[in-house]
């Protein structure tokens, strides 16, 4: 593995060097080359999804096929405007040189994907990188083996595979892979392989892009959405236990609800679960099986602690050989809980109580940055609280993970939910280093630059750094001391 990792890298830094990848025709025709592979091999990518995750092709589409396709043609459509320098306008006193930035890629990049949207979190660094002008080594998850063999085997037969090279393996070739040294990386998943990911990077000063995780809470004001109670209920649902069955960094994690109002909501989720599910979810092939028996047993072993137990009020039946667990709802978990104090990464949702949902701004800033804070309120005093005095990745009011589909905003962490932003400009600009340029003129000079030093010049100076242009022609003209 070790020569075909340098060989593959040897291979990109020949084709960078070459500057075919910085052709903005080039990018177009991978960009294109994409879109064609995920139109040709729709039903292929369902199944491998189905092979790995039990994802319905519904489901599939909408997370992964037909989210790529509609990156892949944003940066299509919108490459010639992304590549264009910015002009910067420059003050006066820099007259009359010129100044500009522009989007430089930064060479060989490295994408290391997550296995819970295996085609998507693959694909879409991938669209970015390509639309950057990078060359591009992708490592997709062994964790979901028919997606990533699907990935190896397809993507040379659409892609320039001088530029673009895919590489199978589990975390000994991850750590391969890390040894050498490259112009960017790019991370989907947990923290605790971020920090290892980071550490690997600062050996050779290499600028990364962490896209983790954490739990992200979701705040019901019951008092100010009353009237909108089932939308509410059906999107929390939805956001829990619709996408790969809560195994998405942006799932609801947990939710914040009035004391008072706590057994309404659990009454109202049940038949919405049953609404999506049937009254079989196991047998519905509407939702997502769980990855791997050890991301099983740690669900189950989350679940079997006593005070846990105690707290399910519905749900909670597993099946290790099916690698099935029930849409499951906690009320009150103890706070001291694995529960609670780690991504839960699956369809086990614990609902919160609280006095005044006020309260809910302290219990957010108690806990490590999420990826996202959701809440369903019309309070505006409450979500000017929320942007004001808490931090996470985003913000969403009255819905769940739509933000993620909309390119025209960034997506990203802080803290320990992620480092630094990507999809639609925002991955151009992800993957590009943005450079800037300055053009001088030789037809003048300002001596206060030069020593020798004097009080002229410091005046001058000061004047100068002030922007006081007035102050300085009077200056110039004798007119003020």
């Amino acid at each position: 593995m070790e020569e075909i990792v340098d060989q593959s890298l040897r291979e990109m830094r020949e084709t960078f060097a070459s500057g075919r990848t910085r052709s903005v025709k080039w990018r177009k025709t991978q960009l294109e080359a994409i879109i064609e592979m995920v139109k040709d091999n729709e039903d292929k990518m369902c199944d491998v999804l189905f092979q790995d995750l039990g994802k319905h092709s519904t489901e599939a589409f909408r997370d992964e096929l037909g989210f790529v396709m509609r990156s892949a043609t944003t940066a299509l459509n919108c490459l010639d405007k992304w590549v264009v320098p910015k002009k910067s306008n420059l003050p006066l006193l820099f007259y009359p040189s010129t100044g500009k930035v522009i989007s430089e890629p930064y060479g060989a990049v490295l994408v290391l994907s997550s296995w819970n949207f295996p085609i998507s979190l693959s694909l879409d660094p991938l669209i970015g990188a390509i639309s950057a002008g990078n060359t591009v080594l992708l490592k997709a998850s062994e964790l979901s083996p028919n997606a990533s063999s699907f990935l190896a085997k397809t993507i040379p037969s659409y892609l320039d595979n001088k530029a673009i090279k895919v590489i199978e393996g589990g975390p000994d070739v991850a750590t391969i892979l890390l040894k050498h040294q490259w112009d960017k990386i790019f991370f989907t998943g947990s923290p605790r392989i971020g920090k290892i990911i980071m550490a690997a990077a600062a050996e050779h000063l290499t600028p990364v892009t962490l896209e983790l995780g954490g739990k992200c809470p979701t705040i019901v004001d019951h008092h100010s959405v009353s009237k909108d109670m089932k939308s509410v209920v059906k999107r929390i649902s939805g956001g829990k236990w619709g996408s790969c069955s809560g195994q998405a960094c942006i799932s609801v994690d947990y939710v914040l609800v009035e004391q008072s109002f706590a057994s309404s909501l659990i009454e109202m989720l049940k038949p919405m679960i049953r609404s999506f599910f049937g009254e079989n979810p196991k047998e519905s092939g509407c939702l997502s099986r769980i990855v791997t028996k050890k991301h099983f047993q740690r669900l189950a072993r989350l679940l079997n602690d006593p005070g846990v137990q105690a707290s399910i009020v519905y749900g909670g039946s597993m099946d290790e050989e099916k690698l099935y667990i029930e849409p499951t709802i906690l009320l009150d978990p103890p706070l001291d809980s694995e529960i609670m104090n780690e991504e839960i990464f699956g369809p086990i949702l614990p609902i919160i109580t609280l006095r005044d949902i006020q309260e809910s701004i302290e219990f957010i800033k108690s806990k490590p940055k999420p990826l996202a804070i959701y809440a369903f309120t019309k309070d505006e005093n409450l979500k000017t609280r929320i942007l004001s005095e808490t931090s996470s990745g985003s913000v969403t009011f009255n819905d769940v993970m739509i933000q993620y589909m909309c390119d025209a905003l960034p997506f990203g962490g802080v803290g320990e939910s992620g480092i630094g932003r990507y999809h639609g400009k925002y991955s151009f600009e992800c993957f590009s280093h943005e450079k800037a340029i300055m053009e001088g003129s030789l037809a003048m000079d300002l001596e206060a630059r030069y020593p020798p030093w004097n009080s002229f010049k410091l005046t001058f100076l000061r004047l100068a750094f002030r922007e006081a242009y007035f102050k300085l022609v009077l200056f110039m003209l004798g007119l003020k001391k």
